[in-house]
């Protein structure tokens, strides 16, 4: 017996998806490894969340990065994700001719909730097979930042977990740290 094979998508492929109306302009949808994936509604403490990254980051860059929220980062043929938030090297155009690839970031952080294991599962080893060198869960339902670094074919060999109390630095940028229950920190 014959199995069936599963068609995998390029990003040309995607985008004149796009193009052709295929896939509606306001779907919210990501290429991963080939599939395209319906992504998860943002309710209102993720995209808080993402909001206080921005400016924590965004005051502190001083030239050194460029703070990218909720845009594709163009991992190969087949993988065109869009994490919640980038640190990406400054580009002369802002990055207006192209997506960001993966030499070009600093760090690469997904706001995880309803989509915790999907980010775990499947982005996680995406982005490391890709070689980013720093990617971050900030996981609201367990109230911690998960690191990943050192990437390799299968993952990051390197994951720690931070919790209230912690301060997380970035790896390429020592100095700069993020107070792990302050961002996680909920109002009311």
């Amino acid at each position: 017996m014959v199995e069936p094979t599963v068609h995998r998508f390029t990003v040309d492929e995607y985008y004149r998806m796009g193009e052709t109306g295929i896939i509606a302009p306001d779907a919210r949808v990501e290429l991963l490894d080939g599939e395209i994936i319906d992504m998860m509604p943002i309710g209102p403490f993720h995209a808080g969340t993402v909001n206080t990254l921005i400016r924590l980051l965004a005051t502190t860059a001083k030239g050194r990065w460029l703070v990218v929220a909720q845009n594709p980062v163009r991992l190969g043929p087949r993988s065109e994700p869009q994490p919640d938030f980038l640190l990406v090297k400054p580009a002369a155009d802002d990055y207006k001719t192209r997506h960001p690839v993966p030499e070009d970031v600093l760090l690469l952080i997904e706001v995880a909730e309803s989509s915790l294991a999907y980010d775990r599962n499947r982005k996680i080893p995406a982005y490391g097979r890709a070689g980013i060198s720093e990617v971050w869960i900030v996981n609201l339902l367990e109230q911690n930042i998960e690191v990943f670094r050192d990437p390799h074919f299968t993952g990051y060999a390197s994951i720690q977990k931070f919790g209230a109390g912690d301060t997380v630095h970035i790896q390429a940028f020592p100095d700069v740290g993020i107070e792990v229950g302050a961002l996680l920190k909920r109002a009311g």
